[in-house]
């Protein structure tokens, strides 16, 4: 599915902006249904809860890195109350299924498929899956409106606050702003973009945290070395691929190795920081 205007239409059956939500796009055949965890009730009552689909755990480990668990189910709220009682990272639940409920058990299997594949090649998520899911035999006629489907499941996924399928890689062009963050050893380069900001492949970190540096700040460098995103390089820590933060100090902090004000440190190339650029 190309980039193009799309209508979307949300419902909060409860009157509540932060409750539950069900959405659809007008034209199409899914319908999606998005619940926080603390509202378990009021999700149970819906038609979409027992419907044939796949559905999504979201939550974060204690880093603060996105996790998710992806299933499926002929009735989905069967296997979710299941996870309630035994998983304990996720705080948001997403349904999704078609309007009328025509799913099989195995088209179910394969919109799982694809998600858990899709999402582990994207990266944004880890994905708390114990094993990856095997592609069922569908007819081909019928996987082409699978696929269809699974475009249209990206985008209201997306429009939750969920980019689990929206590709991580941000494209440079000629108009790109380019902001710089130095410390003893770092130099850092950086863009900003709707998500937050990307430090760009080959920045470097200081290496070694200060002694204020907090806990938030050691645990999310460790967590991007364990990943690979960062390497140590002699005396510094080395970008090895763009890493995206959704905030100016959360990418300074992780640079600078220390809690730091990320409006303040980030700079364009005439010295003006991100304070003075983006907020007076």
């Amino acid at each position: 599915m190309t980039n193009r205007p799309q209508t979307i239409q949300i419902f909060l059956p409860t009157g509540s902006p932060t409750g539950v939500k069900e959405a659809e796009l007008t034209n199409r055949l899914l319908k999606v249904m998005y619940f926080p965890r603390t509202a378990m009730e009021d999700a149970a009552k819906r038609d979409i809860a027992k419907y044939t689909g796949v559905y999504f755990l979201f939550g974060t480990d204690d880093n603060g890195a996105d996790k998710v668990y992806i299933g499926e189910g002929e009735n989905c709220w069967e296997r979710i109350k299941s996870h309630h009682r035994k998983k304990e990272f996720w705080t948001d639940g997403v349904i999704i299924a078609t309007k009328n409920d025509i799913y099989t058990k195995t088209e179910a299997k394969f919109l799982e498929y694809a998600c858990l594949k899709e999402a582990k090649k994207i990266g944004r998520y880890i994905t708390t899956n114990d094993t990856g899911s095997k592609k069922p035999s569908i007819p081909e006629t019928r996987i082409y409106d699978l696929e269809d489907n699974f475009e249209t499941l990206k985008i209201l996924l997306g429009t939750l606050g969920f980019p689990l399928f929206r590709n991580i890689e941000q494209k440079e062009t000629n108009q790109t702003e380019y902001y710089y963050c130095k410390g003893k050893e770092a130099q850092a380069t950086a863009m900003l973009t709707d998500e937050g900001v990307w430090v760009l492949k080959d920045s470097l970190a200081n290496l070694k945290e200060t002694k204020t540096a907090g806990s938030w700040v050691v645990g999310m460098r460790q967590r991007l070395l364990d990943s690979g995103a960062l390497v140590k390089n002699g005396s510094t820590i080395k970008f090895a691929k763009k890493v995206l933060f959704k905030s100016p100090s959360a990418a300074a902090a992780t640079v600078l190795a220390r809690r730091a004000n990320g409006w303040i440190e980030w700079k364009n190339n005439n010295g003006k920081t991100l304070d003075e650029l983006k907020r007076k």
